[in-house]
């Protein structure tokens, strides 16, 4: 019996659907609008500051809490505390008369992780100055990343709660306070920049993302709050005593440490752009700051299959897993792909329409056109990076039964720490590029860099995941990418003739992005891209089906999984 099989007989299956649709809706709309306020957040710090040595002094500073966010929201807190709450809460169905294990996981791991917190954030205040000497040495303002970084070190404790909130409200099943953190994050930050910015400087968007992020840890003290009293109330059993559950700290290493180490390469290039002409640091995060918003779909993908690849690998089914991978490779290189077309055919366009005003001047918006196009190079790359990683980290079990006498130990555990060599490498390679590129070409031989580097990892993590048993079809995933490329190439020359002939500003971007859409699909039609053909197939397919023969009705659904015979 296959894991789709075993699904479709679990009790309650025929809403599975449905909630997952609901979830992910939930998710995109509000990961959309915290993306969307993000942008702004950016519009307005180029508007208001522009490209200078105060804005690389601030976004040196910012470096606090995009290493945070990552490693205490997104991967590491997750991948430890979701599978905990979650067999806290089978637990608790199985033993209704002993104690909630889930108020005992929360009493045995909060007040730790609040010191640890603390503690973290307290020393990053203490040693700015040596953590702002070690990121950037050649800042032309150190004095002012100081201060900014003492604003910012604020966000360690409320990201870490942040975090945690959302892993125990997300086991529960309630996924719209998690996914308006970000919202509110950015509503913070908005809010002490359009009241602070003449008074403070840039000083007030260091102070945005502190009260920001105490905004993202209030929106979730509340849900789970009311989680726990709900459990207690329908839970007949007293609190204390008994080890339901053993947690394996441990098991966070690699993740923390992956995490860390694709976060370094933001640290590579701020220590590199800090030696090169004072804004360089700016046009490399505004840049950035572009670029990934052509990740966003792709990473919801990611986010909303991964429990599929999880569950088919607890099951042991490696067929299944390889699959759902090979398939979700596919769909995250076409969405990335064609927005890599968009970028690099529209870049000049699109950073006029977004920031050239105020203080951000003609000559920031060719200098950030250029890195967002060789950026865009490494797009690729960080999506299939998302798609792979996953696979690798869901195998390493964070919680176990007390009772479970298996040993978490083992030589195959040596694997979790693949993606970590993997991204070792890739840092050297972006380190060796930038620093064989950076003198000559500024800050495109930083972004260089960073798309060298990140493509290296990418290739060696198509190969670990054979080493780890999921052994991909490779032939098959690299003849349908190679598809892809040479759709989003024409597309992309597509793209930059339309510009050329409309100018700037917001036509152009609209040229632009409709002569990409329309390339990317008929050449990917032509090629035999089935990620490209094979929605609008099924659309076609789903009308002839529900509108049946004449007179006859629509056409009766087939369960997933069944042939047209019923078979």
């Amino acid at each position: 019996m296959t894991t789709t099989e075993r699904l479709a007989t679990a009790p309650r299956a025929d809403r599975q659907p449905s909630f997952l649709a609901k979830a992910f809706g939930i998710t995109a709309v509000l990961s959309a609008a915290g993306s969307g306020l993000g942008l702004l957040r950016d519009l307005l710090l180029a508007r208001y500051f522009g490209a200078d040595k105060g804005t690389d002094a601030f976004l040196v500073s910012w470096t606090v809490p995009e290493t945070a966010a990552p490693l205490l929201i997104e991967d590491a807190m997750a991948f430890l505390m979701v599978p905990a709450f979650s067999l806290a809460l089978v637990l608790r169905e199985e033993r209704p008369d002993g104690p909630d294990p889930v108020r005992q996981l929360t009493g045995a791991t909060l007040p730790w992780l609040i010191a640890a917190l603390c503690g973290l954030s307290g020393a990053t205040m203490l040693w700015a100055p040596q953590l702002v000497h070690v990121l950037a040495p050649g800042l032309a303002s150190p004095r002012l990343a100081v201060t900014c970084t003492r604003f910012t070190a604020v966000t360690i404790v409320p990201f870490g709660l942040a975090g945690y909130f959302a892993a125990a409200l997300r086991a529960h099943h309630r996924f719209s306070a998690p996914a308006a953190i970000y919202v509110a994050y950015n509503v913070g930050i908005l809010a002490v920049l359009a009241v602070c910015h003449s008074l403070l400087g840039v000083r007030s968007a260091a102070l945005g993302v502190a009260f920001g992020s105490l905004l993202m840890a209030g929106v979730l003290v509340g849900p789970f709050a009311r989680m726990l009293h709900r459990g207690r109330a329908g839970h007949r059993g007293k609190d204390g005593g008994g080890r339901p559950l053993l947690l394996s700290p441990l098991a966070l290493l690699p993740v923390a440490a992956f995490t860390l180490t694709r976060q370094s390469q933001v640290f590579i290039e701020r220590y590199l752009g800090s030696a090169l002409p004072p804004g360089t640091i700016s046009h490399l995060n505004y840049a950035a700051k572009v670029s990934q918003l052509a990740m966003t779909t792709a990473i919801l993908i990611c986010t909303v299959t991964f429990p599929l690849v999880a569950r088919a690998l607890a099951a042991g089914d490696l067929t299944a897993a390889r699959d759902r991978v090979e398939k979700d490779l596919g769909h995250a290189a076409a969405v990335v792909l064609a927005g890599m077309a968009f970028l690099f055919a529209c870049a000049p366009a699109v950073v006029d329409l977004l920031f050239q005003r105020g203080a951000f001047g003609f000559a920031d918006t060719a200098a950030t056109a250029q890195v967002i196009r060789v950026y865009s190079f490494g797009l690729l790359a960080q999506a299939l990076i998302g798609v792979m990683v996953r696979p690798f980290f869901s195998m390493r079990p964070a919680v176990r039964r007390a009772d479970d006498p298996r040993d978490d130990g083992g030589g195959g555990r040596l694997f979790d720490w693949f993606p970590v060599a993997a991204m070792v490498l890739g840092l050297a390679v972006t380190t060796l590029v930038g620093l064989a590129c950076a003198a000559r070409f500024g800050a495109l031989g930083v972004a260089g860099g960073n798309a060298a580097g990140i493509t290296t990892t990418a290739v060696l993590l198509l190969r670990g995941l054979a080493l780890r048993g999921i052994a991909l079809r490779t032939r098959r995933v690299l003849i349908g990418q190679a598809r892809l490329i040479l759709a989003a190439a024409g597309a992309t020359a597509a793209g930059l003739a339309a510009c050329d002939a409309v100018g700037t500003g917001l036509p152009a971007v609209l040229a632009g992005g409709a002569a990409v859409l329309a390339a990317y699909l008929v050449l990917g039609a032509l090629l035999g891209a089935r990620e490209l053909t094979g929605p609008a197939n099924r659309v076609r397919a789903l009308l002839r089906l529900n509108r049946g023969p004449e007179g006859a009705g629509p056409a009766p659904r087939l369960q997933e999984g069944t042939l047209r015979d019923g078979r």
